[in-house]
């Protein structure tokens, strides 16, 4: 079997990390089973759709790296649509309603307070039919086949269908609602596996007998828990952090990527530069039923580490032309963004200006202005330098490391000096340690 999985988001909106979390995770099954990996973009919705959205959908699964295989968009297939319709239809599967929403309410408040379940109650096959009303259509569930699935996540699962409400299918005004389209388009692209959170579980067990009806075997689904913020619960935060948000942050798109495929799962989290060891780690066995915890603190740090393990050549056309391979793996360590490299220009090749000398780091300082000039800056720099002014003063540690720190790059910490030195003009550094 060719594993065949979609992303289906709806184009109302951009990408935000739950619905990218979704995304990647389809994209990661398919990749390890040298499957397929769809887009679909759910456009029934023509009065919210827009195609700014689908352009920023796109954009944002290339910028994470998830390459499509094909994509597909409802708003083309309603002719589809309406054929299979028609075929459920003249199987008894679907029918008509004529209630409004109010009607509706009233009549599951009553069901509540009599301490019963607000399932819908079908109307006699013989019951009139209202005037001058366009009717909405229902999907007729078969009371007498109980509905189960194993869940890659969840495990065995059972739906008694007698005690589910029949799904509305079809507005008034012709329109479609999610849950026929969706199973349609499954099976018309060949999905094997379709992936999504858990909160789809109940619309699963209505669209497996919409599979059954329309002739076809079921895909098998895996439901994630959702994401939940810091706080342990759904957040507006969560809702609204976009891949825009992210980029501005200074986020990298491997960042975001090991974070989210793995969260939730019982494997850790780590600082990858590929997505390889994801793909090939990727067991929905794994995954847990408690909800993922985002953390954008954590994602911070992440991205901190993937940093200092990133190859040049992965960042080099986003870096000043004064950062070149040996400047960007000396001051890889001390970055959290991409964006701080530029901060460092002025450290290698100046003008800066050095912060005021103490007068206890003076004869440090001197001695290491007399002792420059001399030094082979192509061998090992600083610990010729170190090492002359220790002999010349007895300094040592702190008090003779951190005031040449200071007086070469205007800054308290940074990379490790023997390998940032050299990479300093020799002229530059005796001009620095003169005017120390």
């Amino acid at each position: 079997m060719t594993v065949v999985t979609r992303f289906a988001p709806s184009p109302t909106g951009t990408l935000h990390v739950g619905n990218v979390r979704t995304a990647l995770h389809n994209w990661l099954w398919a990749r390890k089973h040298g499957g397929r990996f769809l887009l679909r973009i759910d456009d029934t919705d023509l009065e919210r759709s827009k195609e700014e959205y689908v352009d920023a959908i796109r954009a944002d699964l290339a910028w994470l790296g998830l390459d499509i295989d094909g994509e597909e968009r409802q708003s083309a297939r309603f002719a589809l649509y309406e054929a299979e319709f028609e075929t459920l239809k003249a199987a008894g599967r679907v029918y008509a309603c004529y209630e409004t929403p109010e009607e509706l309410d009233i009549r599951r408040k009553v069901l509540l307070s009599r301490g019963l379940p607000p399932v819908y109650e079908r109307k006699a096959d013989d019951a009139p039919v209202p005037a001058g009303i366009a009717p909405h259509w229902r999907f007729r569930l078969d009371h007498d086949a109980p509905i189960e699935w194993t869940d890659m996540v969840r495990g065995d699962q059972h739906f008694e269908p007698k005690n589910m409400s029949d799904p509305v299918i079809r507005r008034a005004d012709g329109s479609w609602l999610y849950l026929l389209p969706s199973v349609i388009d499954d099976i018309a692209m060949g999905i094997s596996h379709v992936v999504r959170g858990e909160d789809h579980v109940s619309n699963t067990a209505t669209q497996i007998q919409m599979f059954e009806a329309l002739g076809a075997a079921p895909p098998a689904f895996a439901h994630e828990a959702l994401l939940v913020g810091t706080e342990g619960k759904l957040s507006k935060r969560l809702g609204s952090l976009g891949m825009a948000s992210l980029r501005d942050d200074g986020i990298e798109p491997i960042a975001l990527v090991a974070l989210l495929a793995r969260l939730g799962t019982s494997d850790p989290v780590e600082p990858v530069t590929s997505p390889a060891p994801l793909i090939e780690s990727i067991d929905f066995a794994r995954f847990g039923r408690a909800p993922a915890r985002f953390d954008e603190g954590e994602l911070a740090l992440l991205n901190q580490k993937i940093l200092h393990h990133t190859d040049y050549a992965a960042v080099a056309a986003r870096l000043p032309i004064a950062i070149g391979e040996a400047r960007w793996n000396a001051i890889r360590p001390n970055l959290m963004r991409v964006a701080e490299a530029g901060e460092w220009e002025a450290v290698f090749d100046g003008p800066f200006a050095p912060p005021a000398t103490e007068e206890a780091d003076s004869a440090v300082l001197a001695a290491a202005a007399a002792a420059a000039p001399s030094i082979d800056w192509s061998a090992d720099p600083w610990h010729a330098l170190t090492g002359a002014v220790k002999d010349a003063t007895g300094a040592k540690g702190r008090a003779l490391f951190l005031p040449l720190r200071r007086a070469l790059t205007g800054r308290d910490h940074g990379p490790d000096m023997a390998e940032l030195l050299p990479l300093i003009a020799k002229d530059q550094a005796v001009a620095r340690l003169s005017a120390a």
